[in-house]
């Protein structure tokens, strides 16, 4: 049997922090970051490790700023 782990990478520099990906990931894996990126938007990050790589927040972001990758483990 097998479990996805997922993982993303936002591109801080791109992202405007619009929020419309956080809703749609269902493990409440990404909020956006207190801090600030160049253009002075709070940008997107992850805040734990639950990613299952569903690719929720990917397919809904505006700017396409996130990618989203998967790993099969064996358990």
């Amino acid at each position: 049997m097998a479990k996805v782990k997922g993982s993303i990478v936002i591109k801080i520099e791109q992202c405007k922090g619009c929020e419309v990906c956080v809703p749609t990931c269902p493990h409440e894996v990404i909020a956006l970051s207190k801090n600030v990126n160049g253009k002075g938007y709070h940008y997107l990050e992850m805040v734990n490790d639950e990613c299952t790589g569903c690719t929720n927040c990917a397919v809904v972001c505006p700017d396409a700023v996130i990618t989203v990758y998967r790993v099969k483990k064996v358990l």
